[in-house]
Formats: C-alpha cells, structure tokens, sequence
C-alpha cells in the first residue's frame, strides 16, 4: 500500500498533468450521469407539473410510488436490472449488460423519482398563488403546466443539480450493471471503490478530490440561483 503522503503527491500530479486515464473515467461519469438528468428532467417535469394540476384516479398511489422510490437503495435497482439485462433476462436481446446505456438506465430510474416528487413540490407552490388567476383565463391544461414551469424555472433547476449530484455520487446501480470495466464503464465512484480496495490510493483520491470539487461547484451553483431568485 502506498505511503499516505505519498499518494496524494501522486493524486495531485494526476490531476494537474491531466492524466489520460483520470480524464476518461471523469469524462464517462459526467457523459452518463448528464445524459441520465437531462432524460429524467424531461420525464420528471411533465409527470410533475400532472401531478400538481391534475386530479385523477390512482394520483394517491403515483405519489406513495415516487417517495418510495426516493429512499429505493440504489443496489436493489442494480439487481432487478441486472436480472432484466441479464442473459437469461427479458432484455437480454438488447445486450445491454455492462455497457454505458445500462449505467443511464440505473441511474435515470434512480434519480426520476428524486426529481419529480421535488418538482412536484415546487409547482404546487406556484399553483396555489395562480390558480384562481389561470382559472379566470379559463387556461387550458398546457398553458397552465407551461406558466406553472416557467415561474418556478429557479426552483426546478436547484432541484435538478440536486439530481445531478445524486447521480454522479451513485456506485452500487452503476457497479451491478457497468461491471466496472476499465476504459468502457469504469466511472469516478467505481473507480474510487476499486482502487482503494486494491490500496493504489493516487487516483482514488484524485478522483475523490474531482468529486468534492463538482459537489461544491453544484452547491455553489444552487447558492447562486436561490440568491438570484
């Protein structure tokens, strides 16, 4: 095992030489964990702004779903994808298994509900205060979840980098499905998990430090627009 000092001299260099290979395990994590969040935001907004506006049958049991989906561990996600994606799965003709997309499966499916049952939340806020006034316009369903939308633009974007920072902190989905394959589905959590368990600390912890910066840039981000707003 590396001396403790000694690794994060290395964990340094590796990041200001831009190391190849520390560069493509970051550029994969941001690829699928972006792709997953814009996707998911595309599923989650309309759901949401349906979920505040509407009143139908079955709504009750749409939101017992997505917060129970919220505090869904990650791992069981992985397996029952996993079980789907595997060779003797129902998807097992797509050959999906320990690929990138089988990664942006996991996490769209795990960062969906997250992003929904928050952007519910947001919208309800802003109906309640519209409502009576897009009724006397006698608005239709879509120009009300549109408005709905646009007025709580800054809110849904905090709760979008809320998604993204859960789906770049994720590790036990991407690691049942991606397999953790080196230069193909080898990401910066399953890295960190890989490479300590092996006690090469380098580029754990460049990786690790990668990660803590990106959190702070989100935060920083959310602090930002909620000053904005």
């Amino acid at each position: 095992m590396e001396d403790l000092n000694t690794s994060f001299s290395n964990a340094l260099i590796l990041i200001f030489q831009l190391d190849s290979n520390y560069i493509e395990i970051i550029a994969l994590s941001l690829q699928v964990s972006l792709s997953a969040v814009f996707i998911s935001c595309l599923i989650s907004m309309p759901l949401a702004a349906l979920l505040s506006i509407k009143n139908f049958s079955g709504k009750s049991i749409i939101l017992i779903i997505l917060n129970a989906f919220m505090a869904l561990p990650p791992v069981v996600v992985g397996l029952f994808l996993y079980i789907l994606l595997s060779a003797k799965g129902i998807l097992s003709i797509y050959e999906l298994l320990y690929t990138p997309i089988a990664m942006l499966i996991a996490q769209i499916i795990i960062v969906t509900p997250i992003i929904t049952s928050l952007s519910k939340e947001s919208i309800d806020i802003y109906y309640v205060q519209y409502k009576d006034y897009l009724r006397s316009l006698n608005a239709s369903y879509y120009n009300t979840a549109t408005t709905l939308l646009w007025e709580s633009r800054y809110i849904l974007t905090i709760n979008t980098l809320a998604g993204l920072g859960r789906a770049l902190a994720e590790v036990g989905a991407v690691m049942i499905v991606g397999g953790n394959i080196a230069h193909l589905t080898r990401v910066m959590t399953t890295s960190i998990v890989l490479e300590t368990s092996r006690g090469d600390l380098s580029l754990a912890l460049s990786l690790g430090v990668t990660l803590i910066f990106i959190s702070i840039g989100i935060n920083s981000l959310v602090y930002l627009i909620k000053k904005s707003n």
